[in-house]
């Protein structure tokens, strides 16, 4: 029986004249990273398109380039808002049927009027727009609005007294 011998890597098995690159061109290219423009991300700076393709298929579009950071002070609007079109094409999800009506609970929501309402909803929401309360009452439905409690800080004013000569 035959037992199986192991190769030799290519670079020893070729020897003689003009077989001492091993298909890597000149014999200066094959020895570090410095041929490819460096290990890992190096290069990826200023001129790095010979390694832009190969990122891009890695990490997608959204390595190169600003991201979109804001200064500290300013704060995103994460109020969730949804269109009383979408309401009425997805009912079994957001409500249950009460009679001839919809409940829909929608507490923190915003609802807005993009859409047709065809069915009669009952909507409670955390805000409405003047176009969803009016399509909304259109089709026999209401939107009850939580009432948000407005407090008025009272200004202070000092009376200074004037000096007496």
């Amino acid at each position: 029986m035959l037992s199986k011998v192991k190769k030799r890597p290519k670079a020893s098995r070729r020897h003689g004249r003009k077989m001492g690159t091993s298909g890597w061109g000149a014999r200066k290219k094959h020895k570090k990273s410095g041929h490819r423009g460096g290990i890992g991300m190096a290069g990826s700076g200023k001129r790095a398109d010979h390694k832009k393709t190969l990122v891009q298929a890695k990490y997608g579009n959204d390595y190169f380039g600003k991201q979109g950071i804001t200064s500290r002070g300013t704060k995103r609007d994460i109020r969730k808002r949804l269109n009383v079109g979408e309401i009425q094409i997805n009912l079994t999800k957001y409500g249950k049927k009460n009679g001839s009506a919809w409940e829909i609970n929608l507490s923190k929501y915003k609802i807005l009027g993009t859409g047709d309402v065809k069915d009669k909803l009952i909507i409670n929401a955390l805000e409405a727009s003047k176009t969803a309360i009016e399509k909304v009452k259109k089709a026999g439905g209401e939107i009850k609005v939580k009432v948000k409690k407005i407090i008025k800080t009272p200004l202070v004013t000092y009376n200074k007294k004037e000096k007496k000569e």
